[in-house]
């Protein structure tokens, strides 16, 4: 076997993107690599914060065309540790990795090796294999990168036994398919949250999590052609869906078309119990502590959807003049707003409730119940919507906040009824007290 070794001193130049163009001279690999060989990349000894190294092994061999597409092997400082991963770049663009749902992590080499039998490997310390194409058996002679951006595995006859067009990321090339089992899918910095872009029977559509779509793709985007887009991306922090082109004269790819336009059309515009409002600035729905003083962060002094599962009193809050871009994939038709309420409050694990009305030829009363405060934006009142969020039960609102003072409309849902009946009790004492000093 070939082995190939990126030299570790090369490496120590820390909190920098280091590039190692490995190509022409000791590893002339030309457009592909063969079975047979490895390659093996070193990373410090000790772990350093914003580290990243990175060999590029190949290129589509369409050098005249700016960009181009190139295959690197790449190890970057994350959580501790070193991720591993096999990369294609269309220009400085990553349009694939194959650590993008899974990461494998190694403290000693990364290590890519093509195997005799066919099978491509990311292996770390004592051939530790990570990820693997599988492709063992199958007649596999060669690594190749197309000129589509397609990272293929290929035979004697150049016959295409594993692609890479087959494992979506959160970018789409042209001439890649999606189909019902694969989809884009975007992971933001920091957050337990992702969007996914999705081919349903009937229609498109984009989800965060678990099945809340927050916005479906127009058709009149298909009249877009090549070569002016390249290709369409699930953006990471935002969850937008845009398709990109390349400015010669800006040496960069700009955004052609985006489905969200509006800072307050995104899932995550604000931090959760925040509000986009008309300004697109944020405001928070702020609870007063015990300490008699207004928190400062949008969902301090509220609970988790853990904390309600534990037995905490809660009730549903119903705020004036938003609504939510987020949609529950099993809306339920409900009678009132108040079965809506119950409905949430009956589920440990609901956070928030959105009912909607309608009259006219359509008369409809549905109810959609999430697992997260997002994606609440300031609109017109007389929409027909009413957003409650789930709070503690007897948490005080601190009213003088005029941020707070325009949001929080009533309190709904069970406590409707404790109201109704305070009130009925309340009428009729008051009432035998004026007849019995009327008797006086």
């Amino acid at each position: 076997m070939k082995n190939i070794k990126v030299p570790e001193f090369s490496f120590y130049f820390c909190s920098v993107l280091l590039i190692l163009l490995v190509n022409n001279g000791c590893c002339d690999w030309g457009s592909s690599i063969h079975v047979g060989h490895e390659i093996s990349l070193a990373v410090p000894l000790e772990y350093s914060d914003g580290f990243i190294g990175r060999a590029f092994l190949m290129d589509d061999g369409n050098g005249q065309v700016e960009p181009n597409f190139r295959v690197a092997l790449s190890a970057e400082a994350n959580k501790g540790g070193y991720s591993c991963s096999l990369e294609v770049f269309l220009g400085d663009v990553k349009v694939w990795n194959s650590g993008h749902h899974s990461q494998f992590y190694t403290m000693d080499t990364c290590v890519l090796e093509l195997t005799e039998d066919g099978d491509l490997l990311l292996k770390g310390a004592e051939d530790q294999v990570g990820w693997r194409t599988g492709t063992s058996g199958q007649g596999v002679e060669r690594l190749r990168i197309l000129k589509t951006g397609n990272l293929v595995l290929v035979d004697v006859f150049d016959q295409i036994k594993w692609q890479s067009f087959n494992f979506p990321t959160d970018v789409m090339l042209w001439g890649q398919r999606l189909d019902l089992a694969t989809r884009l899918t975007s992971y933001p910095r920091n957050s337990t949250s992702f969007y996914t872009f999705e081919i349903q029977h009937s229609k498109l559509a984009l989800h965060l999590n678990s099945g809340k779509k927050m916005a479906q793709i127009p058709s009149w985007w298909r009249s877009i052609q090549p070569p002016s887009v390249r290709f369409l991306a699930l953006g990471n922090e935002t969850g937008n869906l845009g398709l990109y082109s390349y400015s010669p004269k800006k040496r960069s790819f700009e955004a052609s078309f985006q489905v969200l336009n509006s800072k307050c059309d995104f899932p995550l515009a604000c931090k959760p119990y925040g509000i986009c409002t008309f300004s697109n600035a944020c405001s928070c729905i702020r609870l007063a502590t015990k300490e008699k003083h207004t928190v400062s962060n949008c969902s301090e002094g509220t609970s988790s959807s853990a904390q309600f599962c534990n037995g905490t009193q809660v009730e549903m809050l119903e705020l004036n003049g938003v609504n939510t871009v987020l949609r529950d994939a099993s809306t339920r038709v409900i009678v009132s707003k108040t079965a809506c309420a119950n409905l949430c409050l009956d589920d440990c694990k609901c956070v928030a409730a959105l009912y909607s009305s309608g009259n006219g030829a359509k008369i409809f009363r549905e109810c959609s119940i999430f697992r997260l405060v997002a994606g609440i934006k300031q609109v017109e009142t007389g929409t027909g919507t009413s957003y409650m969020v789930k709070v503690p039960k007897g948490a005080r609102y601190d009213y003088k906040e005029t941020s707070v003072e325009k949001w929080v409309l009533i309190v709904v849902g069970v406590v409707d009824g404790l109201v109704i009946i305070i009130l009925v009790v309340g009428g009729l004492a008051y009432h035998l007290i004026q007849k019995r000093r009327n008797n006086l």
